[in-house]
């Protein structure tokens, strides 16, 4: 009864989040970007708590700063202070642990991972609103989100109900082979899924500049990778952590880091696709 009522949460949760993820794609521009903005925030602050609680004195304020900084670089400036911003966060961060109390490498490490896990991932999502058109921002958006959770959500149901080799036990002990194989097919079919959507919508004047479908089959399979290596690596830090859930602010689903850890990895993935196409 428990796990069908967490499964009803789940299937209620996930139908909303869609629609939420839905309207900010379908909006756009400043819509979008704060929306983007305001979630990176919520799971840059759950990793960092769940750290925390861990017991290591991480360093918080020079990736919040280094953070707020890289918002104009993706938005507007494409990129050209991103270097100097990271190069600069590290030096801090390192200079801050060394002079204050007794210095710990962990402690540089686990400041750092945060900025380089969450917050630089988070930021190619922005820089997906530069691509010169619409139907591209769109198209882009939805590889980022819709590649790793529609793979998560079709891993999910056939591992619960056909696996039975464990995927990697000492990280995760839910996942199995069965689920993460399940996982690629369904992020490949979601990839040729968005590739027809685009064509179906696009302008017609545009059609000429759509990428060709075997780019959206190494997308969809690549994608799937990234976006399970992405989960394997949050379930990871919350093993570290001893915590299940980065949160509870989504029924059945956890935190904002719980639904965003999968995503974050894929949009670097189409972030460089997009710095490579266009």
């Amino acid at each position: 009864k428990a796990m069908k009522q967490n499964l009803k949460a789940r299937i209620i949760t996930g139908a909303i989040l869609l629609s939420a993820l839905a309207f900010a794609i379908i909006m756009g521009g400043w819509v979008f970007s704060v929306i983007c903005i305001l979630c990176i925030g919520i799971a840059l602050y759950e990793m960092m708590h769940a750290l925390r609680q861990r017991g290591h004195q991480i360093v918080r304020w020079p990736v919040w700063a280094a953070t707020i900084a890289s918002i104009p670089c993706f938005l507007m400036w494409q990129n050209r202070l991103l270097l100097p911003i990271a190069v600069f966060t590290c030096m801090v961060t390192t200079a801050y642990v060394l002079f204050h109390g007794e210095p710990k490498l962990e402690d540089i490490l686990l400041s750092l991972m945060p900025f380089f896990a969450v917050s630089l991932p988070g930021m190619c999502l922005l820089a997906q609103i530069n691509a010169p058109f619409r139907w591209l921002q769109v198209m882009l958006l939805c590889l980022s989100f819709l590649v790793p959770t529609l793979g998560d959500t079709a891993a999910y149901f056939v591992g619960s109900r056909f696996g039975k080799r464990k995927l990697i036990p000492a990280v995760s002990p839910n996942k199995t082979v069965a689920g993460a194989v399940a996982g690629l097919i369904g992020s490949t079919l979601t990839a040729l899924i968005i590739y027809g959507l685009t064509l179906a919508f696009m302008p017609a004047a545009d059609v000429s500049l759509m990428p060709p479908i075997w780019h959206f089959v190494i997308i969809g399979f690549v994608g799937g990778i990234a976006g399970e290596l992405g989960d394997l690596f949050a379930s990871l830090v919350k093993r570290h952590c001893g915590i299940k859930d980065y949160g509870n602010i989504f029924p059945g689903h956890g935190g904002m880091m719980d639904r965003l850890d999968s995503v974050l990895f894929v949009s670097v993935l189409i972030y460089l696709y997009q710095s490579l196409m266009w």
